[in-house]
């Protein structure tokens, strides 16, 4: 009997489902994608087991850092069966870098993890470059991240997305809820659209109502449904990084998971309670349509949605119209929508009548 037969299989990772050489061809793919974002404290040279930054050249004399980390969401899902991947790593730089400014620090550097069951090059190269895209819209560096190649952890075309970001602020200019005060007013900067927090509620509509994603949106003839719902998120970090510096600005609220409702007390002290007017400022047509479609009730907006406002500012009264010609000519569009007054800390949110869709006055509260 010929004596090759018995030789036990050789076993090969690649047999395994991972391609080493992928992997390989991948980092010399997006390695010109993290030099694009260098900036002073980051030379951005991808390899080794770690990126440095130096916050000496970042100009820091006596800094606190802070990090955060997030991913997208199930707004992913959405990108994976639409095969729009152009935005999700905005998306993944934003919800880091607004997460860092809102504390008044500079977001520094950034780290993605980006997990799959088989690696397809095309999307992964699409998906780093918009990392890239964000990271220099945020002003941080991308000094580096992994990719991990899972087979059997992942269904086929799934792909996963983790960012890490680390910033910094000098100790004198951190913002902390002691500095709002009762009268201070809230301003609100307009979101870009859904952000990326309500998607597990945007797809449970668009299957259960047959949207066809591909076609002109109802609200807007001049943009695909799937482009308006998979906008990216708007990174307010280069607006907003010169008023924290200037001391203007007594605090900021991303507004994410939770909406208005939720998020501003998270700056307050427990003395303090926001009020939000919902009256103030229109309610985007792309909000308008998902309330519509899922015959939504105002206050299950406010804790779902941004509503249209993806960042909350608060301010002195005094200091009202120069913060918000600063923030316009930095390309924010700003509305007045509330006020900071004693009470319990949390938040209201209120509207009259047919505002957000509302058969009669509302009013919605959380105490945070």
């Amino acid at each position: 009997m010929d004596s090759k037969h018995n030789q036990p299989a050789s076993y090969t990772y690649a047999q395994a489902g991972v391609s080493i050489e992928t992997g390989n061809a991948l980092v010399r793919a997006i390695a010109p994608l993290a030099r694009s974002t260098r900036r002073p404290g980051a030379d951005a040279d991808l390899g080794g087991f770690g990126g440095f930054f130096d916050l000496k050249a970042a100009g820091f004399d006596d800094p606190l850092l802070v990090a955060a980390n997030d991913g997208v969401g199930t707004k992913l899902k959405l990108a994976i069966e639409t095969g729009k991947h152009d935005g999700v790593g905005i998306d993944l730089v934003a919800m880091c870098a607004n997460d860092l400014i809102v504390q008044g620090a500079e977001p520094l550097f950034f780290l993605d993890y980006y997990a799959t069951g088989k690696l397809d090059n095309a999307i992964a190269t699409e998906v780093v470059a918009s990392i890239a895209e964000g990271c220099k819209q945020a002003g941080c560096a991308l000094i580096g991240g992994e990719t991990a190649e899972m087979p059997g952890m992942y269904s086929d075309g799934d792909y996963d997305l983790a960012g890490f970001c680390v910033g910094a602020v000098e100790r004198d200019q951190v913002l902390t809820a002691d500095k709002v005060a009762a009268g201070d007013v809230i301003l609100g900067l307009a979101s870009s659209g859904v952000h990326s927090n309500g998607f597990s509620l945007v797809r449970r509509l668009a299957a259960d109502k047959g949207w066809k994603l591909d076609r002109p949106a109802l609200f807007d003839q001049t943009i695909r449904l799937i482009d308006a719902l998979m906008a990216p998120t708007r990174i307010y970090v280069k607006s907003l990084l010169p008023l924290v510096k200037t001391g203007k600005v007594h605090a900021l609220a991303h507004i994410t998971g939770g909406g208005l409702l939720e998020n501003i007390p998270r700056i307050l002290p427990k003395t303090l309670h926001a009020y939000v007017d919902a009256d103030a400022w229109e309610q985007p047509r792309l909000m308008a349509f998902l309330q519509a479609q899922g015959n939504i009730e105002p206050e299950e907006m406010a804790r779902t949605f941004n509503c249209g406002i993806g960042m909350a500012v608060v301010v002195a009264e005094g200091d009202v119209a120069e913060v918000t010609a600063a923030l316009e000519a930095a390309g924010e569009t700003v509305h007045r929508i509330g006020h900071i007054g004693e009470g319990e800390k949390g938040c209201t949110v209120s509207g009259g009548a047919a505002t957000w869709s509302a058969m009669a006055a509302w009013s919605a509260t959380h105490h945070g």
